[in-house]
């Protein structure tokens, strides 16, 4: 079996599991129920209980939402603010997410299984330090004066984009948010945020303490509900002129298609990845056996449990649907020819635990080879030349990410700007930095979320020319 499993059953941690104090829709500086009245169940994928009843978002509470970002932008104070005042309100905000951790950090635990000790210790820390970059880009943001070729001054203005509409996943909520809305608030734009609806308790959190900093009311909405109708809205919206997703590239095909049929809306997309770790042997053949050996070493000790529990590594899948999924992949992995090399099993008792699964003799070919997962599911597979790793590694239709673990530089480099891919780590994996771009080549999108190139997307630029007559030089 693959981990440790203690008493026979998945570790469970005591802890004081946080009042859920915020469960409707943040409009225009307001918690309010849906106008339906409708909720959804969330739940806790380390028990399968009912958490809380959220509100359920339709059409008619993104129209909602929308009309109180727009209104927000065409007439509100935020896109007109000094870069300075942005910031100041922006550097409020990180405060009070530093001053909230434990909380925060409860939430996500609750609602994505995410480690409660790494998101008390660094998760929600860094969200601070996001906005904070963000914060300190506000005032920042500049044209250029252009030196035109007739008798004219030309300059540009750079402004807000709009209302930008924010769909974000399950996996990092609070990363996720803080990503999508720390750049967009600093650039002056309005949004309407939709998180994932398997964790929609930190976004709403957010929101509040959003507004206890002192941004305006519109400015950042929170709808809450799933894909297919609160998603699908903000997708077409008429008065949303931005929509930035991570997700499926399957949900971002439709909502490239919702962009196109309304109003041509600007789209971002982070999408899926199948993302290749290779590891070079830069001496003698057989590094293989010995990557496999110190892998299961590894495993031995790796600790599947309650994620609130500080001795555990991996906690449950997000929900019953992502259990099923991934369970799938590992029965196809079987089906198709792959060795199992350790776990491959649900974990027994209630939550959506899984062993982590390691899968040998993977051929090319094979579902788990080609499909994203997104579960703690390993394939291994051996290369003998460097032109060969990089071929197979461009080999899929994504292009997220990519690791190298090398001590030869000139591997490095070659490799490195061989594979297409938007994020390459040498002798490191899922390194990620404030200042840092990420994004994804072929199907794993395009746009950057981090870094200052994540600033310019919700930036457009205007060209302003003027005649001048009788100067001395042009």
């Amino acid at each position: 079996m693959g981990g440790e499993i203690r008493n026979g059953n998945v570790e469970k941690a005591t802890i004081s599991i946080p009042e859920i104090k915020f469960t409707k829709l943040f409009i225009n500086g307001e918690f309010v129920p849906s106008i339906s009245g409708k909720t959804f169940e969330n739940i806790d994928p380390r028990t399968e209980e009912v958490i809380a009843n959220v509100s359920e978002a339709d059409k008619e509470d993104v129209d909602l939402a929308a009309k109180a970002a727009r209104q927000a932008f065409d007439d509100g104070p935020w896109p007109r603010l000094p870069g300075c005042e942005r910031r100041r309100i922006m550097l409020k905000f990180a405060d009070l997410i530093d001053e909230n951790v434990e909380e925060l950090a409860a939430l996500d635990t609750l609602d994505a299984a995410n480690l409660y000790s790494f998101g008390k210790a660094k998760q929600i820390h860094d969200g601070a330090e996001l906005i904070r970059y963000y914060a300190g880009a506000a005032d920042k943001i500049h044209g250029t004066t252009l030196k035109m070729s007739s008798e004219l001054q030309g300059y540009t203005l750079v402004e807000p984009i709009g209302v930008v509409g924010h769909i974000i996943p399950w996996n990092f909520p609070t990363q996720m948010f803080v990503m999508k809305v720390g750049p967009a608030m600093a650039a002056g734009c309005t949004m309407v945020v939709k998180p994932a609806e398997q964790t929609p308790l930190s976004a709403l959190y957010y929101a509040h303490l959003a507004k206890q900093a002192g941004v305006p009311d519109g400015v950042i909405n929170v709808v809450t509900g799933y894909g297919s109708t609160a998603g699908a809205a903000i997708s077409s919206h008429m008065d949303i002129d931005m929509v930035s997703f991570t997700g499926s590239t399957e949900t971002g095909h439709r909502i490239m298609q919702a962009a196109a049929t309304s109003n041509l809306k600007a789209v971002s997309l982070e999408l899926g990845g199948k993302s290749p770790f290779i590891v070079f042997d830069d001496a003698d053949e057989g590094i293989y056996d010995k990557f496999i050996a110190k892998l299961l070493e590894e495993v031995k000790a790796w600790v599947v449990g309650d994620p609130f529990d500080p001795n555990v590594n991996q906690g449950p899948q997000v929900d019953k649907k992502q259990y099923e999924k991934v369970l799938s992949y590992i029965e196809r992995g079987k089906k198709e020819g792959a060795t199992l090399l350790v776990g491959g099993k649900p974990l027994p008792g209630k939550g959506y635990y899984i062993e982590p699964t390691i899968f040998t003799d993977v051929t090319d070919d094979m579902t788990i080879a080609k499909e994203e997962i997104f579960g703690p599911v390993m394939s291994i597979m051996k290369f003998k030349t460097v032109e060969e790793a990089i071929k197979r590694a461009n080999g899929t239709k994504y292009g997220l990410a990519a690791g190298i673990m090398t001590n030869d530089l000139n591997i490095a480099n070659t490799v490195a700007r061989s594979l297409r891919a938007g994020a390459i780590w040498i002798n490191c994996y899922f390194a990620f930095d404030y200042d840092l771009p990420v994004g994804g080549y072929k199907m794993s999108g395009y746009g950057k979320d981090m870094g200052i190139e994540a600033l310019h997307k919700y930036l457009q630029i205007k060209s302003v020319a003027t005649p001048i007559f009788n100067s001395p030089w042009l």
